[in-house]
């Protein structure tokens, strides 16, 4: 995967950056997990153009949390979700190898 991030923002309450690289895929998943948080006030993304720009993610907190701690709690969310998926996976594939 290559990806780029580049800041675009950053204050105590708001956070916004360029994601080159990247699709909707993984950026969904980090919105999802970001608006889990009661901390989070908003979080989405957007492409300038469809053409030609990367998404743009913004992410603003109620004060209690800068975003940049809400956006590594979200990670390490994702990070155990996709550890426990693949652990399910593999013993679904044994179980089905077994007969």
């Amino acid at each position: 995967m290559r990806l780029e991030i580049n800041l675009i923002k950053k204050t105590d309450k708001e956070l916004r950056f360029e994601v080159k690289g990247e699709s909707s895929t993984l950026l969904n998943l980090l919105q999802k997990n970001l608006l889990e948080d009661e901390d989070v006030e908003i979080a989405g993304w957007t492409i300038p153009h469809r053409l030609i720009g990367s998404p743009i993610f913004y992410v603003k907190t109620k004060g209690n949390k800068n975003p940049v701690e809400a956006i590594i709690k979200a990670s390490k969310m994702i990070e155990e979700d996709v550890e426990e998926f693949k652990k399910r996976l593999e013993k679904a594939f044994k179980e089905y190898e077994k007969g």
